[in-house]
């Protein structure tokens, strides 16, 4: 299990290299979740956070990753990535991998999403000053949405066709 979730790890971070950039700020379509969702459904969920958070930390520092403060470097790569492995709630049930893709998809998304309207809201001064507390406006929460949605639609979309088409191969891993 150790061995490959190093080989998923260092396949998905030569994997974060070949992109389509979509976002001036950051944002792009690619392949990386997929090694990651693969290996949560075979390994479970505890062991699919580790990888996902492990390749999240070095897709920051070792793949061009930006962010303007520790809070977005940890949620925008670290938990971002980790949540991927929710992937794993799903483990070796046959026939759901991606369905299973779905679910890490989604739970990456929701923390983009939290980082945009929480993080982010500020620097698009979509704030509201609520007793001294920063509180995102209904623009910020769109903004969100739609920026995080506008890559993450298409890396779900990739990320659940891919894992169909792996189905039955990961499926004969399992028997090994």
């Amino acid at each position: 299990m150790l061995a490959e979730g190093g080989v998923t790890v260092g396949l998905a971070l030569a994997l974060s290299y070949l992109k389509i950039p979509i976002a001036a700020l950051g944002g792009s379509i690619d392949f990386v979740m997929v090694p990651l969702i693969v290996f949560a459904y075979r390994w479970g969920l505890w062991q699919g956070l580790l990888a996902g958070l492990a390749f999240g930390t070095l897709k920051f520092f070792l793949a061009g990753g930006t962010a303007v403060n520790w809070q977005s470097m940890l949620l925008d790569y670290s938990v971002a990535y980790a949540f991927v492995g929710f992937a794993g709630l799903l483990r070796k049930r046959k026939n759901m991998l991606p369905v299973a893709a779905l679910i890490g998809c989604i739970a990456r998304f929701a923390i983009h999403f939290l980082s945009g309207v929480t993080i982010y809201a500020e620097y698009a001064e979509s704030t509201a000053d609520f007793f001294g507390l920063s509180v995102a406006t209904p623009g910020a929460v769109l903004f969100s949405l739609v920026y995080n949605g506008a890559y993450m639609l298409p890396n779900t979309i990739i990320a659940i066709v891919v894992c169909a088409i792996l189905i039955k191969p990961v499926e004969l891993l399992d028997r090994f």
